[in-house]
């Protein structure tokens, strides 16, 4: 039978979790670095997708492009995109290990992140040369890693004249928030924070009254947004005081341009993971020395 193809919708959430499961868990088989720690375990795929779901479920719902490639009615493919403002990303693309270098990924990648109508494009890549290939080829290029950073979360004290005050989407923090992404990324992502600031606790920090940063927290956390990047010691020691005795780690995704966010995470003994993530652009955008990725790193 031929391979078929139809857009997907919030529905075909678990089955795009599934897709993607395959195809990263054959990724790490084939590099030897596993992109989930436990991922054979059938309770730890569970887990992991009761964790994921509603992200799943809101990538769909915003999606500006979703489709998924079937073989004889059988998934065996999926890619999105989402577009902000003028952004377009493409949030996942991932092809069972059973059905790759067949074409079904050059079709998938073709309907998915189309060259047209975009201010920019971005990819958080993996390091499969495959895909890496095909995203050069399109026009990107590898800009700086990403790498997780985790912890066993403990009191940790920094002086600061920040103000943490938990997330109320009002319209003065509304506008607020829009400030910082703008200057920081580029677009303004309302959608992304309705969202966020129901699935982890939210907080923005204040100076003097205005607001100059914020940063979400929980069993996943980020991204974390500052105008000063000098407050990255303050914010994430906020963040690790937060989640001590809430969760068993604290962990975030940090491009290796932002030096003092990793600087401090470095002191407080935080460990890298063997995972890395590349994020890959055709134009150059933001300031990612004062930014860190929302977790898991489907989004900038």
């Amino acid at each position: 039978m031929p391979i078929t193809y139809r857009q997907g919708s919030v529905e075909d959430s678990e089955t795009a979790f599934q897709i993607f499961y395959q195809a990263i868990s054959d990724l790490g088989r084939r590099t030897g670095v596993m992109a989930i720690s436990g991922g054979s375990d059938p309770d730890v795929v569970r887990g992991l997708w009761t964790r994921r779901k509603s992200m799943f479920e809101h990538i769909a719902r915003t999606a500006s492009e979703f489709w998924i490639a079937e073989n004889d009615g059988d998934p065996v493919g999926y890619a999105r995109a989402i577009r902000r403002g003028g952004a377009q990303e493409l949030t996942e693309f991932f092809v069972v290990p059973g059905e790759q270098s067949s074409g079904v990924g050059h079709e998938l990648f073709r309907r998915a992140f189309p060259d047209a109508g975009a201010t920019h494009r971005s990819i958080i890549a993996t390091l499969d040369d495959r895909a890496q290939i095909r995203y050069l080829k399109a026009g990107l290029a590898g800009r700086f890693p990403i790498k997780y950073f985790s912890r066993q979360p403990e009191l940790v004290e920094v002086d600061t004249d920040l103000v943490p005050e938990r997330m109320n989407l009002t319209p003065e923090v509304m506008e607020g928030l829009r400030q910082i992404d703008r200057e920081l990324i580029g677009h303004a992502r309302p959608e992304d924070h309705r969202w966020l600031a129901g699935d982890r606790h939210g907080f923005i920090f204040r100076r003097e009254g205005r607001i100059v940063g914020y940063g979400y927290v929980g069993e996943t956390s980020g991204p974390f947004a500052l105008m000063d990047a000098d407050d990255f010691p303050a914010v994430l020691a906020h963040a690790e005081n937060f989640a001590r005795g809430k969760w068993d780690r604290f962990g975030i995704e940090v491009p290796l341009v932002n030096r003092l966010a990793i600087r401090h995470l470095i002191r407080r003994g935080y460990t890298m993971d063997s995972f890395t993530a590349i994020f890959m652009c055709d134009k150059e955008f933001g300031d990612f020395e004062r930014y860190i990725f929302f977790g898991p790193p489907f989004m900038v």
